[in-house]
C-alpha cells in the first residue's frame, strides 16, 4: 500500500483539489474510489472513524481527513513534515540525482 491514500468519489471537487495539492509536491497517491463500491466505501468509513465524506485522506497511518484538514496541515508547515516521515516526500535539501558534472 503507498504511503498516502486518498478514498475519493467520481466528480468530487474537493478530491481533485487534494490530488493536486499533493501532485504539486511530487507525492504519488494511491486512490480508492469508493463510488458504486461499498465495500471501499465500508472500509473509507472505518479507517476514519466513521467519516463518511470524501475524500478521506491518509499519509501512513495517520488520519489527515478531508480536504480541509491537508490544507490546514499545508498552511501550518506540518503537511511536508508528514510526508517525509511517511517516506512520500524527498526531504527538503536532499539531492537523489546524485553528483553533478561541472561545477
Amino acid at each position: 500500500m503507498s504511503s498516502v491514500v486518498m478514498y475519493s468519489k467520481w466528480g468530487c471537487g474537493y478530491c481533485m483539489w487534494a490530488q493536486r495539492l499533493l501532485g504539486e509536491k511530487g507525492v504519488e497517491v494511491e486512490h480508492v474510489n469508493v463510488t458504486f463500491r461499498p465495500a471501499a466505501y465500508r472500509e473509507m468509513v472505518q479507517r476514519a472513524g466513521g467519516r463518511s465524506t470524501a475524500p478521506q485522506i491518509f499519509i501512513g497511518d495517520y488520519h489527515v481527513g478531508g480536504y480541509r484538514e491537508l490544507l490546514d496541515l499545508d498552511a501550518s508547515g506540518k503537511l511536508d513534515l508528514l510526508l517525509e516521515e511517511a517516506g512520500a516526500l524527498t526531504p527538503v535539501g536532499s539531492d537523489l540525482r546524485g553528483p553533478q558534472k561541472g561545477g
